[in-house]
């Protein structure tokens, strides 16, 4: 594998483009997060919050019933939904997100086989989602066996759980992202400092957005919020992973400049999504 580029705004000019005047909700994506738990409503909110910002037409948040007053407040824009009400009808999404916040249990990985094996478009999987393929063998094969259509967006932690704890002391992060990439076969981004995104198996692009202070609680599933989004707007899933974590780091950027890199929080960078795309698209 090779750096082919980067991810710069020239190429999200080719992807992202202004909206045409007799666009309705139903042409901006229809996408389904699958987040949160006991004690982790934030993680849902972060995601659901973030896809909307980003353009979606209907986001659904399936989470615990105990997180829906959190939504229903937080983020009044997105519908809740129990599992149980939308696993017999995955197909009606553009595209769908699983993991932040959800804990790697049993619920989890039930909830990634069912996807996996009967879902047919773009997947993002985070977080507690990528711990649960780390820790099941039968998951780790579903998504080989899923292919292109699945984006995964580890740290460098999550990356070596995903990997069997191998040892990646002295790695750069471009063989961290061919080892996943060979491994999973999917889509990979490995984020942090000038996040990776890993396409094939021979090309990997480099993100020139991004700042110190989005190293907070929560910046990661404002970026699957982003991508998700993306991907259910009709981007291919190599053209959402790449242009969202570029958008994404904007969006830090832009919140930098006015709050400062201390203290920036996933929801300013949530709140500053819709001035990048502004930004992008003018």
């Amino acid at each position: 594998m090779e750096i082919a580029g980067l991810t710069d705004s020239a190429f999200v000019h080719t992807v992202i483009r202004k909206r045409p005047q007799d666009v309705h909700k139903g042409d901006c994506g229809r996408v389904l997060i699958v987040a949160g738990s006991k004690g982790m409503a934030g993680a849902a909110v972060f995601t659901a919050k973030s896809a909307i910002k980003c353009g979606s037409g209907l986001v659904k948040v399936c989470t615990r019933k105990k997180n829906f007053p959190i939504l229903q407040i937080s983020v009044p824009e997105s519908i809740c939904i129990r599992w149980g009400r939308t696993k017999k009808d995955l197909e009606q999404y553009d595209a769908i997100a699983v993991g932040p916040g959800m804990g790697a249990g049993r619920r989890t990985r039930k909830i990634l086989k069912r996807i996996l094996k009967e879902y047919q478009k773009t997947v993002v999987i985070d977080a507690d989602g990528l711990n649960a393929v780390a820790g099941s063998r039968k998951l780790q094969k579903l998504v080989r066996e899923t292919g292109a259509r699945v984006i995964i967006t580890p740290h460098i932690g999550e990356a070596k759980r995903l990997l069997g704890n191998s040892r990646l002391m002295g790695l750069t992060k471009l063989q961290i992202a061919a080892s996943l990439r060979h491994y999973y076969g999917c889509i990979v981004i490995v984020k942090g400092a000038q996040t990776l995104v890993a396409v094939s198996e021979e090309e990997a692009y480099t993100n020139t957005t991004g700042n110190p202070g989005m190293a907070t609680a929560g910046s990661g599933d404002a970026l699957t919020g982003v991508i998700v989004s993306l991907a259910g707007q009709g981007l291919a899933p190599q053209d959402a992973a790449r242009a969202g974590v570029f958008v994404h780091g904007m969006s830090g950027d832009l919140a930098s400049e006015k709050l400062g890199e201390y203290g920036l929080t996933a929801s300013d960078i949530a709140d500053f999504v819709p001035f990048a795309l502004k930004e992008l698209t003018d």
